[in-house]
């Protein structure tokens, strides 16, 4: 695809399984995406904006591949999840984060 705009959970995924084989589990591509969160880490701390857009882009391109070996069609979840936030209450941690009250 030349198009990035146009990849979908399942394009990035059929890609991965022709590139990589088939995953041997959810958990091993779970495994995969904690380095490329350090890699990110460190991409922040640099400041490197490229670098940071590169490793966010492996952390989707992991979780879409866990989504999928899971059964899940990972856009579907997120507008699922975040109708259940905006019905939830939350406290401001001040920092950008907070917690739902129970």
């Amino acid at each position: 695809m030349s198009d990035a705009a146009s990849e979908t959970q399942q394009s990035i995924c059929a890609w991965a399984e022709e590139t990589f084989g088939p995953a041997k589990s959810a958990a091993t591509l779970h495994a995969r995406a904690l380095p490329e969160m350090e890699e990110l880490s460190d991409a922040l701390r640099t400041g490197d904006r490229q670098e940071v857009a590169h490793e966010l882009a492996d952390i989707v391109i992991l979780l879409y591949r866990v989504a999928q070996e899971s059964g899940v069609d990972l856009h579907t979840a997120i507008d699922e999840k975040m109708a259940i936030n905006r019905a939830r209450q939350w406290v401001p941690a001040g920092d950008g984060t907070g917690k739902h009250v129970k």
